[in-house]
């Protein structure tokens, strides 16, 4: 599956593939407390999130939602709905993205121009 991420988009610690396979695959990210996934979403796949270390906020639009995760903690984004990933702790933060069913797509979100879920 091709990775739809610019060099400029892509600016983790750490990225690596896992168990890909057609409409499936395991994604290792690592990002620092500077770093994000930006605000995006797919339309054939939804994202599971696992946290391994650290922590990682997950941030949803449409209805607007926010959810930080520790070690042990999932949560999993519907296909269509826009998210992104960042690193609210003090420590780069290691999560799986487990992507499926369906092929792999990412749609940065051309609207989406605060950093922050509102209140």
């Amino acid at each position: 599956m091709p990775d739809l991420m610019t060099d400029e988009q892509r600016a983790f610690e750490y990225q690596a593939y896992h168990a890909v396979r057609q409409n499936f695959r395991i994604v290792e990210l690592h990002i620092n407390p500077s770093q994000e996934v930006p605000w995006h979403c797919h339309t054939t796949v939804q994202d599971t999130v696992y946290v391994l270390s650290g922590s990682v906020r997950i941030e949803l639009s449409d209805p607007q939602e926010e959810t930080t995760l520790g070690p042990g903690e999932t949560f999993t984004v519907p296909r269509l709905r826009q998210h992104r990933l960042t690193n609210p702790g003090t420590e780069i933060a290691v999560f799986l993205v487990l992507q499926g069913m369906g092929e792999y797509d990412f749609s940065l979100a051309a609207d989406k121009t605060d950093d922050s879920v509102e209140e």
